[in-house]
């Protein structure tokens, strides 16, 4: 615990350091840029003022009313910009115009030659300088540019800026904002005591030079009473003395910085009691690990007690699981043996079906190859009587029908050896339109033979779902069928088979029936549930168990047709 507490301590002097770091961080960065909006706002004011026509005709023409007129535009505009003061000095030095004209204060008359913002404008065009008002007395930024005509220089025109408002602003933030010189004097602040005090001791040439310029008044430019410690800074003060933590921005003033003065007491003693409260909480902690320990040293004895008892009891156990795990085994392999033989005996009954369904496939099929069969004979007897009378070309023509006609046997023969084929091929993709293309030739001549409109519409012929052809086709044909069925005592009967979606592909059989009975609705999907007297009730059953496995389903839907209508819904391949 006095290990934990000498590191605690340790620690909280150094997170309090810290932590006034990153708040003197975020403050100076927050408090210079609202010093630099401040003065990017007035830096333009000289700019566009140098080229303000009054101003060049009062410098230009002294005495004239133009100077009377420039005085009160300047007032105006000083009062709109909060400018402290606008004034317009000639080449002498002399001020003629100023927006406190009217004032007890007024600029006008007064000689600036010797100030070094003047000389700097007329020398460079353009001049700042931070210093004490001579007339005012109050301290302020002096932005000034030379006005010209031509290449002959008229005058200057200058814009004082005070800082009171922003000062107050950073005054807000609990820490002591200033802004330092060149020299090292500070010339903004939030604590008016520190006002043109050097941050460190000056120079003597320095001091004389601040002086002879009178840019600070008679101000005594004493330096602030700073010790430094470790990155701490010590400044002494009427009420005692702050330890500080510093932090310092560059502002666009020449040679200027922004310093903040973050006081390190409050975040030091925030982390003193983070650090007083973690060390309690250690001390709860031990507290209570040595109750703990206490009782399990108590409750140790009772633990050997029960040990053997124990062993006993685990080794009992043991032998009984070992007992169950076996039966479980077994139990295991006749479920998976029960499982194949469910598979197997699924299949078997599923092949029924298809078998079954050939049946009532065969007259169709038949006559579908009768008719192709007659017109083979019809043009193999032509073609030898073409051939007998040196007629080659007709007769190559009906040889080539011929071909058409046994290509046209062999796709029917070939569907109805692959819709009987016993082992179905595994899942994969499957082209929509070939799949309904190979049903209707199993299905198509007895749907013709009852008289049945049949309207396909396929949104997208090129799809392919993810299925076994046969298995699907086997689908098909069961609802197509299943429809014929219904429809046998139906005049003007009507079956409509719509293929349309993208992912899951939808494809629907409707018809105008008289639809499925309500008694048999709930256990439609059920094996030997039927509505036909002569039925097994298995088609729709093995038809839903087809569909599961492809990932897809069979549900019964409301016909547009007013019979019964089923929806197979599958996966795009």
């Amino acid at each position: 615990m006095l290990i934990a507490a000498l590191g605690l301590a340790q620690w909280a002097t150094q997170h309090g350091r810290a932590q006034a770091d990153v708040e003197a961080r975020q403050n100076a960065r927050a408090h210079a840029s609202l010093l630099e909006s401040e003065l990017q706002k007035f830096r333009l004011l000289p700019r566009v003022l140098s080229e303000f026509p009054d101003v060049r005709l009062a410098l230009s023409r002294r005495g004239n009313p133009a100077v009377e007129r420039l005085d009160r535009e300047l007032a105006q505009l000083a009062e709109r910009t909060d400018a402290a003061v606008i004034y317009v000095i000639d080449t002498d030095g002399t001020t003629i115009a100023a927006s406190n004209w009217d004032k007890a204060t007024s600029f006008i008359g007064q000689n600036y030659r010797f100030r070094p913002y003047f000389r700097g404008a007329m020398a460079k065009g353009e001049a700042e300088l931070f210093a004490l008002g001579t007339v005012s007395g109050r301290p302020g930024l002096f932005l000034a540019r030379r006005v010209d005509d031509g290449d002959r220089p008229l005058g200057v025109i200058v814009v004082k800026v005070e800082f009171d408002k922003l000062e107050a602003k950073w005054a807000d933030s609990g820490a002591t904002t200033l802004v330092t010189d060149a020299a090292g004097i500070v010339i903004m602040t939030s604590a008016p005591a520190w006002r043109f005090r050097s941050y460190d001791a000056l120079p003597p040439a320095t001091r004389a030079r601040l002086k002879a310029t009178r840019s600070y008044g008679e101000a005594a430019l004493d330096p602030l009473a700073i010790r430094r410690s470790g990155g701490d800074l010590r400044i002494e003060q009427r009420d005692g003395a702050t330890i500080y933590r510093a932090f310092a921005e560059p502002v666009s003033l020449p040679g200027s910085q922004l310093r903040l003065l973050q006081p390190a007491q409050p975040a030091r003693d925030s982390a003193n009691a983070t650090a007083r409260v973690i060390f309690l909480v250690l001390l709860i902690l031990v507290g209570a690990a040595i109750v703990t320990l206490l009782r399990l040293v108590e409750r140790q004895a009772l633990r050997q007690a029960a040990h053997a008892a124990l062993e006993g009891e685990v080794a009992a156990r043991t032998r009984d699981l070992r007992d169950a795990n076996s039966e479980l085994k077994q139990a295991a392999e006749r479920q998976a043996e029960a499982d194949r033989r469910y598979r197997a005996a699924r299949e078997e009954l599923a092949q029924a079906s298809r078998l079954g369904s050939i049946g009532q496939i065969t007259a169709g099929v038949a006559h579908e190859i009768n008719q192709p069969i007659a017109a083979i004979r019809s043009f193999a007897e032509n073609s030898l009587r073409y051939l007998e009378r040196d007629q080659t070309a007709k007769a190559g023509d009906n040889l080539a029908a011929i071909v058409e006609l046994t290509e046209r046997i062999g796709a029917i023969t070939g569907e109805l050896r692959n819709f009987a084929r016993r082992a179905p091929a595994s899942l994969g993709p499957v082209p929509l339109q070939s799949a309904i293309d190979g049903t209707l030739l199993l299905v198509g001549d007895r749907l013709r033979a009852q008289g049945i409109a049949l309207d396909i519409q396929i949104n997208n012929p090129a799809a392919c779902v993810y299925a076994d052809r046969v298995r699907l086709e086997q689908v098909l044909v069961n609802l197509l069928q299943n429809a014929a069925d219904a429809l046998h005592a139906t005049p003007e009967p009507r079956v409509e088979l719509r293929a349309q979606g993208t992912d899951p592909q939808i494809i629907d059989i409707c018809d105008n029936g008289p639809g499925v009975p309500a008694d048999l609705l709930p256990q439609l999907f059920t094996p030997f549930v039927t509505g036909r007297p002569d039925g097994l009730g298995l088609g729709l059953a093995i038809a839903s168990d087809i569909m599961t496995e492809f990932g897809g389903s069979l549900t019964l839907i409301a016909s547009p047709l007013g019979g019964a209508g089923f929806r197979l819904t599958l996966r795009t391949a």
